[in-house]
């Protein structure tokens, strides 16, 4: 049996964000078996692909029939002149995980999530948190967008896509500097000492802690672990019930972290060089 792609309508174009997509039906002996959705990628331009869904039926499933499609995608990337190939997997689909790890795709990082607490965490004594002032956002957007860059070149993004990257999206996250709407940039203090910052804003119904860091001089004394507490506190004020980051692969000290403090993956976020 042969297993093909076959195009569902012609190539669309979004005008919001220039990305190029086409959907195609996955086909056995040209019997429908399946659904794969591809397109490029709204930050890293044409020369990156994504999967946004693959779906085999369920009788025509464990039969290599989504190995075939994620490999047949791959080739359609690579016609279009695509060097990279990037996808999403939430933790509730074991199987796609494991199809895409043997294919020789890489964990970037992975999505962690928590349901809050009903009441706001304690500091422990002599920690509290206050608002970013306009001198110390200046300093920490410089620094947050190149350590921001740094960490995606560190993870096989080409150095300038990574800048851009960067760029782009602290220009849409932070459009107003400290007066965005939404957003809550702090500053966390130890005996009225400047240890570390926080950034938390809103993502998909959640609070989102966009960036997290502790001075270098300060860290090893728990300061991290009172950053993360801020985050829950100022979650609840807004009246959220969960809150959830993004952690890069290879981060274990970070992972281990926000795990005991109870955050669970909830997707994780994969990359592959077509070469």
């Amino acid at each position: 049996m042969t297993t093909t792609l076959r195009p569902t309508g012609p190539l669309q174009q979004n005008a919001e964000d220039g990305t190029t997509s086409r959907i195609y039906d996955v086909c056995v002996n040209s019997r429908p078996v399946g659904r794969i959705h591809l397109a490029t990628h709204p930050v890293f331009g044409s020369r990156v692909a994504r999967i946004l869904d693959l779906r085999i039926d369920e009788p025509d499933r464990h039969r290599g029939r989504g190995t075939v499609a994620a490999l047949a995608a791959e080739e359609v990337a690579r016609g279009w002149g695509c060097a990279r190939v990037e996808a999403t997997v939430p933790t509730t689909a074991p199987d796609a995980l494991g199809l895409a790890t043997a294919l020789g795709y890489v964990e970037r990082g992975r999505r962690l999530a928590k349901a809050l607490p009903s009441r706001p965490p304690a500091l422990p004594d002599g920690v509290r948190a206050r608002p970013m002032t306009e001198p110390e956002y200046t300093a920490w957007a410089a620094h947050a967008k190149a350590e921001y860059a740094r960490d995606w070149a560190e993870r096989g993004v080409p150095d300038d896509q990574a800048r851009a990257k960067a760029e782009r999206e602290y220009a849409r996250s932070l459009p107003d500097g400290l007066a965005t709407p939404g957003a809550r940039l702090s500053v966390l203090l130890h005996e009225d000492t400047a240890v570390g910052t926080l950034w938390l804003a809103e993502q998909d119904g959640d609070g989102f802690v966009y960036d997290v860091e502790v001075g270098p001089e300060h860290r090893g004394r728990g300061h991290g672990r009172s950053l993360m507490l801020v985050a829950e506190a100022q979650c609840l004020e807004e009246g959220r019930s969960r809150v959830a980051l993004h952690v890069f692969a290879g981060n274990t000290a970070a992972l281990r972290l926000y795990e005991s403090l109870g955050y669970e993956a909830v997707e994780y976020h994969l990359y592959k060089p077509l070469l």
